[in-house]
């Protein structure tokens, strides 16, 4: 197990692909090596039913001659040498189209020093232990009453290591871990059944949630989703539960997609620098958080990571970019490259969070006639080019200012640009995610039931 934390020979590999990608003609090459294991285990009804190991080393190598580049990929060097691996990539980079904008990274904009983010943690847990948490989990929720039966319960833990190596002199390595439980639960009988689940993810294991706390919330989610009602259709004041309220944000985040905003496919295509939230939203994209679930100490080029202000005071103030997107858009990569062995890079984005505003989220939703309360949505009914928005949407009716009766089979629309106008955060952001939000208030969405 020592050699996933010791990615010397990796290292090396990509070391030797850059130097035989250079000795068969390219102009320039980067190579991206990873290796990496992940274990699970599967229980339903305090049995395994699926218990699986997974082990991969994987190696990319991308070349440029001028303009044209090429990108090769094998996970078996023992049947294909790097020479070999080298040449075809360069052949096949001397038949490809020109890209005016492909290129590796402005040296200068590198990485000079690695960050410790504290991403790795050094104890992979045995299979029994997995198995113990995803037990653990399950019974929690079935003593729930009300609770019939498990929808199944689950718990993972993996290791990976990233090199990455460039021509222009660039030796970047970093290792992450990810421990992560879950649970589904079912409430109910018959044609009266519901179901709901809760999960925990995290970078290190002592910061998991306890199984049996997210078997009990899956469950308890679950029975208070029983005997749902419809509602009229009306316009109405929605609030988004923090587990989906990061959803409206990742609609923001592939709105600032550099590569959107070049095709012309992004709504936010001509709103750079103007106000598209209320006066004091502040929305935080940061790849160096501690322990962070996407954090990452520099990007697929190379480029050195750092905290960034997508939106500051309600104004949008960045595309995320990475160096080919940049070149396109006439700016400077914001060090948002991603990439996988296979791939050219591409725009994406690590940690984002939306920063709390200064209400509870009782005081969010106090003065609510009549509104909306989201648990769930389903389906991906947005069109990003128009901002119309329209998904599938299950929770709870509010009436004078409290959650009262469940409803589902309800669908939420309105306009994206009219829900970041509107957006008010409470105060009880939590780090459990990818993206993530506290409780949201959004106005005027039409609510389509009965």
């Amino acid at each position: 197990m020592s050699s996933l934390f010791d990615q010397s020979a990796l290292v090396d590999l990509a070391e030797r692909l850059v130097a035989a990608a250079r000795k068969a003609g390219a102009d320039a090459a980067d190579a991206i090596a990873t290796r990496g294991v992940s274990l699970s285990v599967d229980v339903r009804d305090g049995t395994v039913e699926e218990s699986t190991r997974a082990e991969d080393d994987e190696v990319g190598l991308r070349v440029l001659i001028g303009r044209r580049q090429a990108v090769v990929s094998t996970n078996d060097l023992v049947r294909e040498s790097v020479e070999a691996l080298a040449e075809r990539a360069v052949a096949m980079a001397r038949v490809a189209p020109d890209d005016p904008y492909a290129g590796l990274a402005d040296p200068a904009l590198l990485a000079k020093q690695i960050p410790d983010l504290d991403l790795v943690d050094h104890t992979i847990p045995e299979v029994s232990e997995l198995e113990r948490r995803a037990v653990a989990a399950e019974a929690a929720a079935l003593a729930v009453d009300g609770v019939t039966k498990s929808g199944g319960a689950s718990a993972s833990a993996g290791i990976g290591g990233l090199v990455l190596i460039t021509s222009t002199g660039f030796t970047g390595v970093y290792v992450g871990s990810r421990h992560s439980v879950s649970m589904q639960a079912i409430a109910g009988e018959g044609t009266g059944m519901e179901r709901d689940y809760d999960w925990s993810s995290t970078v290190h294991a002592a910061d998991l949630d306890d199984p049996e706390k997210i078997g009990r919330s899956a469950g308890e989610r679950a029975v208070k989703r029983l005997s749902p009602r419809k509602v009229p259709t009306r316009k109405v004041p929605v609030v988004f539960d923090p587990r989906v309220a990061g959803s409206l944000v990742s609609h923001l985040v592939s709105a600032l997609n550099g590569a959107s905003v070049a095709r012309k496919t992004s709504l936010l295509r001509d709103r750079l620098g103007q106000r598209v939230f209320a006066p004091g939203i502040r929305i935080v994209d940061d790849p160096l958080r501690r322990r962070g679930l996407r954090s990452h100490p520099f990007d697929a080029e190379g480029v050195a990571g750092k905290p960034l202000a997508l939106v500051e005071d309600g104004v949008v103030t960045t595309w995320l970019l990475d160096c080919a997107t940049a070149r396109e858009l006439g700016m400077t990569t914001t060090g948002h490259a991603q990439r996988g062995v296979s791939s050219t890079p591409s725009p994406s984005a690590s940690n984002v969070h939306l920063e709390p505003g200064p209400d509870t989220p009782a005081a969010l939703i106090g003065d609510i006639a009549e509104g909306l309360y989201v648990t769930d949505l389903i389906g991906m009914g947005v069109n990003m080019v128009t901002g119309d928005y329209s998904r599938g949407a299950s929770g709870f009716w509010i009436e004078n200012g409290t959650p009262t009766y469940p409803v589902s089979e309800i669908t939420i629309a309105g306009n994206l640009l009219d829900i970041f106008g509107t957006l008010r955060p409470a105060n009880d952001l939590t780090f459990r995610y990818g993206i993530n939000a506290p409780t949201v208030r959004v106005e005027g969405l039409t609510v389509a039931g009965l």
